[in-house]
C-alpha cells in the first residue's frame, strides 16, 4: 500500500489542532483537504508520477495504468486545480474531469472512491437524486437543477461537434436574484464519462449533511453556515482513517476477483468427477 504510516500522521498532525466546524452547504464550504482524494487512491494502489518534493504538483496512476490524477494548486482559486483522465480502451472511450480549486475534496472523493470500489448497483438518476434533495428544477430543459440558495447549477450541457453531451456543474456568486454572478468554482465531466461517477459527485455535493473545516477557516465562503461540531478532531482523523481503511481492502478485493479465470464447463466437470472419485 502507497499510503505510508509517516503520511498518515502528517494528516493526524494537521487536523489535531483544528477546531472543526460543520460547515454547510457544501457547495459554499471550500476545498478543505486535498488528501481526501490522494489519500483515498494511495490506499487503493495508485502510484506517484509525481517528484515527491514537488509540493505544487501532484500525479497519481492507477494499478492498471489506464487512470491518471493531477492535482496542481494554482494561484487562483478558480483556476483548473483537478484533472482526471481516463485513457481510451479497445472496448471503452478515454474521458476526462477538470475541477478547479473551491470543489470540496470530500465531493471529489466521492468520484474517485467510487472509480476505485465500483458498484454493480445501477446509480440513482442525477436530476432526480437532485430533486430529492429539494433542488430545482428547471423548465423546461429537464436536465438542469439549481440549489435551494440559487447558487449551484448542475446540466447536461450538448456539446458541439460531439455525438453525446456532458455535464457541467457551477457555483457562482448571487447578483440581483438571478444566476449570473461571479464563478465560484465549476466542474466539467467530458463526454463519455461514466454516469455513475458522475452521480456519485453530484449526490456528495447535494448532501445535506455538513463538511467539517477548520474555525475560521478563510476558504468557507461567507454565504455559507458554520456551527461547532459535536465531532472532536480525534474523531475527525479517525473518520479519515477508517475510509482509506475499508477503500484499500475493497480495491485489494477487486483486483483479486478480476485475477480469478471464469470456470470454464470442461474445467468444471473435470472438478466435479475428481470430488466424486
Amino acid at each position: 500500500m502507497l499510503l505510508t504510516e509517516r503520511l498518515t500522521a502528517a494528516f493526524a498532525d494537521t487536523h489535531a489542532w483544528q477546531i472543526p466546524y460543520d460547515t454547510t452547504p457544501r457547495h459554499l464550504a471550500g476545498p478543505g483537504d486535498p488528501r481526501h482524494v490522494t489519500h483515498g487512491l494511495a490506499a487503493a494502489g495508485w502510484r506517484t508520477e509525481s517528484d515527491p518534493l514537488d509540493a505544487e504538483d501532484v500525479a497519481l496512476r492507477s494499478p492498471d495504468y489506464r487512470y491518471r490524477l493531477q492535482y496542481t494548486p494554482a494561484a487562483h482559486s478558480n483556476s483548473r486545480w483537478w484533472y482526471l483522465q481516463a485513457d481510451p480502451t479497445d472496448i471503452d472511450f478515454g474521458w476526462h474531469a477538470n475541477l478547479s480549486g473551491l470543489v470540496p475534496a470530500e465531493v471529489i472523493a466521492s468520484l474517485t472512491d467510487t472509480l476505485v470500489s465500483p458498484t454493480i448497483a445501477d446509480p440513482p438518476g442525477i436530476i432526480s437524486t437532485l430533486k430529492s434533495a429539494a433542488w430545482r428544477v428547471i423548465d423546461p430543459a429537464p436536465a438542469t437543477a439549481v440549489s435551494a440558495d440559487g447558487m449551484c447549477q448542475v446540466e447536461l450541457r450538448n456539446q458541439e461537434f460531439h455525438d453525446t453531451p456532458h455535464w457541467h456543474v457551477e457555483t457562482r456568486e448571487p447578483r440581483s436574484g438571478r444566476y449570473d454572478g461571479p464563478r465560484i468554482w465549476d466542474a466539467w465531466f467530458s463526454d463519455y464519462m461514466p454516469e455513475r461517477l458522475v452521480a456519485a459527485f453530484v449526490t456528495a455535493l447535494a448532501d445535506p449533511a455538513p463538511l467539517h473545516r477548520a474555525m475560521f477557516d478563510s476558504t468557507v465562503h461567507y454565504g455559507a453556515a458554520s456551527t461547532p461540531s459535536a465531532l472532536t478532531p480525534d474523531q475527525v482523523v479517525a473518520a479519515h482513517a477508517t475510509r482509506i481503511t475499508s477503500l484499500h481492502r475493497a480495491a485489494h478485493s477487486a483486483r483479486r476477483q478480476q485475477k480469478i479465470p471464469a470456470a470454464s464447463p470442461a474445467n468444471t466437470g473435470t472438478a466435479r468427477a475428481a470430488a466424486r472419485r
